[in-house]
């Protein structure tokens, strides 16, 4: 178990404490003056808009840094083209910190198709193009352009989730280290307070930054693996183990079959190097001794390492005596692990070895835990990029004292008031909105906050959150008496946690909750459900909503919760996620099978019954996520049209870096398991086609999206699917005017205006008639009486929803 971190606010105070809070941390030079400041000691650089409200990280980055006594400057969405916005504060006395902002950059600016987005919620009026593509580079670059000589700390979801050779999807390969483009001193990942706080204190008082090695939660430049570290290769993936059954030990009586088992298990050994991970091979480089500080693994009788036994050794047994007995370690001793690094595939080897990539990835998320989590080291050409472990999970004392800092709730004033285009859509989204905890230990495979917050749950307490609330009712304008959102990365983990600390610190699974609910995971959500009343039942609060997503497989283990949840926090719809239904996609998510959703609805909609509500849920689902084929993606437009659910937006799956679900988009393989050339194939939907296809199949409804629809079925035998019955996916025939905006098309300016014309043109082009024929009729459809011709009854239409305004389809039988 890891020895309790040093508290966040034990820190003697920075002799800058004497100048007080600021009402706002400065953005120019004239703010400084009003302070009373001749110089910042530590400047933030961001990519969003300045909005001093802890949902922002600069906010709670500065304001802590503040909190500790040190001048924090703020330099927020800089013109990247110069280096004149850069050197607005001057040169700061200790450090600057740059972060691209509350996203990455490239998700920011970019969809999962790779088309620009035309607008950016963290800037004023939403405006897009305030940010630079990878900024945490190009921001580094400047302030290098500016003051070569400042120290450069990079830290914020866009360094955190680059901090090794990654996958890039927006250029297609393997990106080496963010640390090493950036050309930083030092990268901070994962919730950065402790680090940041610690690594300020030292530079004030005089260390070097490159002196800056031994501190959790960060990556730095080395040369060579310090002395006294034991190195432990896992930079190949594992050649197959012995064909022989293992042999039991407790029948090893004589010489002979002793000697066995220890050439047995050092032929093994490599397997084992890294306890759970797999693909680790000692024997390549890996210093003596190195097996000692492994879990499971052989040692001789008086501490030294066993050494790799040989082919011929195995077979001479009888020639040579047995002096020593060797035994196994089931716990490796703190010490040991301590100073432990397990050396990762060199980013040349996973740039040119997607399986490899694929390894290194497994590697990663299974030194995750805090608790046993080790360092890793990768090569890129002569040096190392260096990674110590996570940082330890802040206590609850620390995360009240946190969000209890004097933060203003709104824009810095340089915004203007926040009215008409000066508004800032995330700020708005966010204002009324509290956070009771972070971290994730659902370990969805798409999703990447386990990697940057952790899978330990940190909390508030509850007495911090009320005064949250009776703040924001009494000081933040525009309040209306609706709380937006009590949650966090999910709505519903508050207090829960592993049943056993020892156990908790040992686990090495990626997710709580997948295949099932880990029988150790206390699920009791009553301290959650005391909050939501104690919230409520404030004077000036008319309603507290939940807007964070809920994780339904917990809620069913707690019917009361969802009672609770129905009954008072719901505002007529609910979102969850169930994000597929079929058993393959949902078992590379690692999310819960659909049979689980169908105990939530029902409870959902029993309690609402009895509140006499009418409510909806309202599903969630992943397009193109790797393991889904097009016979999910039909499933899926069936059970959606059998529900009743017409899905207004979409979203394909996009590769950020470092998801596990990213490592099966660029190798194929399943990082799940242990990861080998011939391991467990994943099916990828790869390719603007496919993708836009399975888009298609979440939005059956939508006319536009009928030709390609009838396309993929017809090639998949289910042309059975195409008509005008209920029981039919899509019609035959096509409304006028549609079908070309397919799903995943853009234009500039929204749908391309098409003249009557253009539109009739398009419609016999594609039906293949004459200009001078009629529309051709349906199945079923009334026909004209023989002879009458257009003095024949006309056909009967209804107007029917189909995403598209004015469009009228015959009425079916």
């Amino acid at each position: 178990m890891q020895p309790a971190p040093r508290e966040l606010f034990s820190y003697r105070k920075y002799w800058a404490s004497r100048f007080g809070a600021a009402p706002f941390l400065p953005m120019t030079k004239e703010e400084m003056d009003a302070l009373g400041w001749d110089s910042c000691d530590i400047i933030v650089v961001t990519g969003d808009a300045y909005v001093d409200h802890p949902s922002f990280g600069m906010a709670i980055i500065g304001r802590v840094l503040e909190a500790q006594g040190f001048r924090v400057g703020i330099i927020a969405q800089p013109d990247w083209r110069s280096t004149e916005d850069f050197a607005r504060l001057g040169k700061p006395n200790l450090f600057f910190g740059i972060t691209a902002g509350n996203m990455d950059s490239m998700v920011n600016r970019y969809t999962s198709d790779r088309r620009i987005r035309s607008d950016d919620a963290y800037t004023p009026a939403g405006e897009g193009g305030k940010r630079p593509d990878r900024s945490v580079i190009v921001y580094s670059q400047r302030v290098r352009e500016a003051f070569n000589d400042a120290p450069i700390v990079i830290g914020g979801i866009e360094a955190s989730l680059r901090r090794i050779a990654h996958f890039d999807y927006w250029s297609e390969k393997v990106r080496r280290s963010i640390l090493l483009d950036a050309k930083a001193d030092l990268l901070v990942y994962g919730n950065g307070e402790r680090q940041i706080v610690e690594i300020a204190h030292r530079l004030a008082k005089g260390e070097p930054i490159g002196q800056i090695t031994d501190l959790r939660g960060t990556a730095f430049v080395r040369h060579a693996t310090p002395d006294g570290w034991t190195e432990i290769d896992s930079t190949t993936i594992d050649e197959p183990g012995p064909l022989n059954p293992p042999i039991d030990p407790y029948a090893a009586n004589d010489a002979r079959s002793k000697a066995a088992m220890a050439a047995s298990h050092n032929a093994t050994t490599a397997s084992n190097a890294t306890g759970a991970a797999p693909g680790n091979n000692p024997s390549s480089g890996a210093p003596a001794g190195n097996m000692a500080a492994t879990s499971n693994s052989p040692v001789l009788e008086g501490g030294s390492a066993a050494g790799p036994a040989s082919g011929p050794a195995c077979a001479s047994t009888a020639t040579q005596p047995v002096a020593k007995v060797v035994k196994f370690l089931r716990h490796v001793k703190s010490a040991d692990r301590a100073q432990s690094v397990i050396r990762m595939p060199s980013f040349e080897a996973v740039r040119d070895d997607a399986v490899l990539y694929a390894h290194a990835s497994r590697i990663l998320h299974l030194e995750s835990n805090p608790g046993n989590a080790r360092a890793l080291v990768q090569r890129h050409g002569n040096i190392d990029v260096w990674l110590n472990p996570p940082p330890l999970p802040l206590s609850m004392k620390e995360m009240d004292a946190i969000y209890e800092l004097p933060y203003q709730r709104v824009p810095h004033p340089f915004y203007g008031e926040q009215k008409g285009a000066n508004k800032i859509p995330a700020y708005e989204m966010i204002r009324f909105s509290i956070a009771i905890q972070r971290g994730c230990f659902g370990g969805c495979t798409f999703c990447s906050i386990t990697e940057h917050e952790g899978r330990i749950i940190q909390n508030r307490s509850e007495n911090s959150i009320i005064k949250e609330i009776e703040t924001i009712r009494d000081t933040v304008p525009g309040f209306t008496g609706v709380i937006s959102d009590l949650g966090g990365p999910t709505a519903n983990m508050y207090r829960l946690a592993c049943k056993s600390r020892e156990i908790e610190t040992a686990c090495r699974r990626p997710s709580c909750v997948f295949p099932g609910i880990c029988p150790n995971l206390n699920t009791d959500h009553t301290p959650l459900i005391n909050l939501y009343r104690r919230a409520r039942a404030l004077p000036g609060v008319k309603k507290i909503l939940i807007g964070s997503g809920v994780r339904y497989d917990l809620a069913v283990e707690s019917p009361e919760y969802v009672k609770e949840l129905v009954q008072h926090h719901v505002g007529g719809y609910l979102k969850i996620a169930p994000e597929a239904i079929g058993e393959g996609p949902l078992s590379k998510m690692m999310k819960p099978g659909v049979g689980t959703y169908y105990r939530f609805k029902e409870l959902f909609e029993k309690y609402s019954k009895e509140a006499g509500k009418e409510q909806y849920l309202i599903p969630y689902f992943i397009a193109a996520h790797p393991g889904t084929t097009d016979e999910d993606m039909l499933e899926l437009a069936l059970w959606l049209k059998q529900n009743g659910y017409r899905a207004d937006q979409v979203q394909a799956f996009l590769p950020s870096p470092m998801a596990t679900a990213t490592a099966m988009w660029h190798s194929g393989k399943n990082p799940l398991r242990k990861v080998t050339h011939s391991s467990e194939d994943v099916h990828i939907p790869k390719g603007l086609k496919v993708r836009r296809l399975h888009k298609a199949f979440l939005r059956w409804h939508d006319a536009n999206n009928w030709p390609i629809l009838r396309d993929a079925l017809r090639r998949m035998g289910r042309a059975d699917l195409i008509g005008p019955g209920k029981h039919h996916l899509i019609p035959a025939w096509q409304p006028l005017g549609t079908g070309d905006a397919h799903e995943g098309r853009r234009f500039k300016h929204g749908a391309r205006p098409q003249s009557h014309e253009r539109k009739a043109s398009n419609d016999q082009r594609r039906h293949a008639v004459p200009a001078s024929a009629s529309r051709p009729k349906l199945a079923g459809a009334p026909q004209a009486a023989p002879g009458k011709g257009a003095s024949a009854k006309p056909m009967k239409f209804r107007t029917q929803h189909t995403g598209l305004k004015g469009v009228r389809l015959p009425r079916s039988k």
